[in-house]
């Protein structure tokens, strides 16, 4: 049985052999902890320093400036859970604004991951003020309503830097001036961003960075949340690793991986970001030759070069990837942690689409590994499955 074509690199990408071989002598050598003292702790700990410079340079900071968690979830809850820790501390740049308000309010845009939207959620229920910056039918940032709700007030303004379902750009030094201009700070949660653009941390106006190793060849389980320096940002978890910001013994091979997934991306980044550019173009415009009815989510506004959400007229998403599955072809819903065919895509209704069609969303993902030739069988497995169901009256589902 030979692999299906894999279209789902925004969920996860496979690790490089590279980055596997790097791990594994980090477990068979490097096995101390880096906060022991004695020789094998200190020989982990010259791993650790070593790695983290390799990820900082790749991201556009210094190795003080990063610190590592289990992945960028953590990294988003660390950025804004903390900032409404710091609103708490007289004395700190987020306590109060210009005119004596206490800086109580998060801002977060309508789009964000489920996982940070299922955050402001639960800190709304417990009367936080949680403002969402809505956005256009192409999936694009309202600037004019982030202008209206960014004001003195606000602890912390928090927006992905590109969508994980559409792929659509946000604005993020726009949004930067803004949130700079009313004194509150700007976190990017950058994970899909990192590996797809070349924008570096350095460059971003943002304040704070999310960013997950296993979008970009390397494992699970590790990221980091980068802290422009002079920023003290409250610790998540209580320790005294990484600079008393993250307590925990660090992940030191998952670290490794992570180092070594960052080199590789790196060193092939504006090739690896003109290629899937071409597999998307591709991919979009066979797609729409193949079957009839096909729609691009955000097709008219800046985007990732390897992300392209769409729907096949009202067919059900399940329905859809069922079909491509059995024809070797794997893509998803919308993000893995919340994809689900019982739910319309929360991104998709944001946009102003109607419940049936965000529930028809299908969202194809690529990666520097994706062929032309695996375009290309995903196309044909389009019209091979998928154009005999499109070409027949579609039956309107019952919703609820």
């Amino acid at each position: 049985m030979t692999d299906p074509v894999y279209l789902d690199c925004n969920a996860t990408t496979r690790p490089s052999t590279p980055v596997i071989e790097e791990m594994l002598d980090c477990l068979r050598g490097a096995w101390g902890n880096p906060s022991s003292t004695h020789g094998p702790g200190q020989a982990a700990r010259r791993v650790l320093a070593d790695a983290r410079t390799r990820v900082a340079t790749f991201l556009g900071c210094t190795g003080a400036e990063l610190v590592f968690t289990s992945g960028a979830t953590e990294a988003n809850h660390m950025a804004l859970l903390g900032a409404l820790e710091l609103r708490l501390r007289p004395g700190t740049t987020a306590h109060d604004g210009p005119t004596g308000r206490a800086r109580r309010r998060l801002v977060i845009s309508s789009v964000e991951h489920a996982a940070s939207l299922a955050l402001a959620e639960r800190l709304r229920a417990r009367g936080q003020p949680v403002d969402l910056i809505p956005v256009n039918r192409n999936g694009e940032l309202d600037l004019d309503a982030a202008a209206a709700v960014i004001r003195d007030d606000v602890a912390l303004v928090s927006v992905m830097g590109a969508n994980n379902e559409t792929g659509v750009l946000m604005p993020t030094q726009e949004l930067a001036a803004l949130a700079h201009a009313a004194g509150a700070p700007l976190h990017v949660d950058a994970t899909q961003l990192v590996g797809k653009t070349t924008l570096r941390f350095d460059a971003s106006g943002a304040d704070l960075w999310s960013v997950s190793a296993h979008k970009l060849g390397g494992p699970k389980g590790v990221g980091a949340l980068v802290v422009r320096k002079g920023l003290a940002w409250p610790a998540l978890f209580s320790g005294r690793q990484e600079r008393v910001r993250r307590g925990g013994t660090e992940n030191l091979a998952g670290i490794v991986g992570f180092a070594a997934a960052a080199e590789l991306t790196g060193r092939t980044l504006a090739m690896d970001i003109a290629h899937m550019r071409g597999l998307q173009a591709r991919l979009e415009s066979g797609l729409r030759r193949a079957c009839p009815d096909v729609h691009v989510h955000g097709a008219a506004a800046a985007r990732l070069p390897n992300t392209t959400c769409l729907r096949f007229g009202t067919l059900d998403a399940d329905q859809v990837l069922g079909k491509l599955e059995s024809a070797g072809v794997v893509a998803s819903s919308g993000a893995a942690c919340s994809a689900s065919g019982s739910q319309p895509s929360h991104v998709l209704v944001a946009m102003g689409e109607s419940t049936l069609h965000a529930r028809a969303g299908v969202r194809f993902s690529t990666c520097r590994d994706t062929s032309t030739d695996d375009i290309d069988h995903a196309v044909a497995a389009a019209a091979r499955v998928l154009a005999p169901l499109l070409q027949e009256p579609q039956r309107q589902p019952v919703l609820p």
